[in-house]
């Protein structure tokens, strides 16, 4: 029971981590900054990979919590208590994945309406220069 409850407090700290990225980036997006876009992108896979191994650590140590010997009520208060927090990351964290997202959009569709003004400008330059000839 307590390398379970080591694996859910190690988890929870890797959880803690990708939230305190997303925390630092969207203060970069907010500001229109996204030159570290694909290093970001590159850091939460990473941190999500170790994330799925202590899961997958997690799954195998299931058996400690439901076989023999019942675990004293302070570790299951402390296994609980890692349990909640991790719903509270998880939930702040999608919380930010969605303001990143609409970060993200707000920036491409910048780019879109810039990109085709740009291309209406061009056309109205040269239909003038065909004229001039």
């Amino acid at each position: 029971m307590e390398s379970l409850l080591e694996l859910l407090e190690e988890r929870n700290f890797h959880l803690r981590k990708f939230k305190e990225l997303n925390n630092n980036e969207m203060d970069n997006f907010c500001n229109g900054n996204f030159s570290n876009l694909e290093t970001f992108y590159q850091t939460r896979e990473g941190l999500l990979d170790v994330i799925r191994c202590i899961d997958e650590m997690i799954n195998e140590g299931q058996g400690e919590v439901e076989g023999p010997g019942p675990a004293d009520s302070q570790t299951r208060s402390q296994v609980q208590k890692a349990l909640n927090e991790k719903t509270e990351l998880i939930t702040n964290i999608l919380s930010q994945d969605l303001q990143i997202l609409s970060f993200v959009e707000n920036a491409k569709s910048e780019m879109i309406r810039e990109l085709s003004s740009v291309k209406m400008a061009r056309k109205a330059v040269g239909a003038y220069k065909s004229r001039g000839r």
